[in-house]
């Protein structure tokens, strides 16, 4: 008697185990999208509300501190886009893409998210990216805009002025196309970090892949 009641106390225990572990899964199937691994990263914030200023993970521990600001514009370029959504992410200090994981999605860890209010202004406090010593590829930023009521796509890179590799026919290039998007930097003492400006005309600068 004693042993079938032990044995019913188990039995009981591990339903009731198994029952909160349900509800966990439940909850969190019900919190992650279907597509949320396929799906572009501009939509995994995790903030409630975006605004037009974030700072990019790591900002305050790297020497080469960068606040890059800028406008976006509709298509005229004189009007202000308001509630655009940009995504950036680039490499760590040494040139790496430092990868995290979450819910089994891989994504780069230097990354943020603004959203312009009805100036346009946005605003991204986060350093100059590394690049691998005998690299040929450009330093750069790598965006993504999203527009109200449309599909998100990417945009030409961030690049920079004193880059040793934005040389000859590839700056020619670059400032025939855009050259608002080579940015300049400017050491601001005051603060003890470099600043840059970028301005975006919304269906200009549209791009399938990233190119230099």
């Amino acid at each position: 008697m004693k042993n079938l009641i032990t044995l019913f106390s188990f039995v009981l225990i591990l339903s009731c185990f198994n029952f909160l572990s349900a509800q966990d899964s439940t909850g969190e199937s019900e919190d992650i999208p279907k597509n949320y691994k396929k799906r572009s990263p501009i939509y995994d914030y995790s903030e409630k509300q975006l605004n037009n200023v974030d700072t990019i993970p790591d900002f305050a521990a790297n020497s080469q501190k960068l606040k890059v600001t800028g406008t976006i514009y509709e298509n005229d370029g004189v009007t202000p886009a308001k509630n655009v959504m940009l995504f950036i992410h680039h490499t760590d200090e040494n040139g790496d893409f430092e990868l995290k994981r979450q819910n089994k999605k891989r994504y780069v860890h230097h990354r943020g998210w603004v959203k312009t209010d009805s100036d346009g202004k946005y605003t991204f406090y986060t350093f100059v990216p590394g690049k691998y010593l005998y690299s040929n590829e450009l330093t750069q930023i790598l965006p993504i805009i999203k527009e109200p009521n449309k599909p998100e796509y990417k945009i030409e890179t961030f690049l920079f002025d004193n880059d040793p590799l934005l040389t000859g026919k590839c700056r020619k290039k670059v400032e025939e196309t855009n050259p608002k998007r080579i940015l300049t930097l400017k050491l601001n003492k005051e603060e003890g970090l470099f600043e840059a400006k970028r301005d975006i005309v919304l269906g200009r600068e549209e791009t399938e892949s990233y190119s230099y």
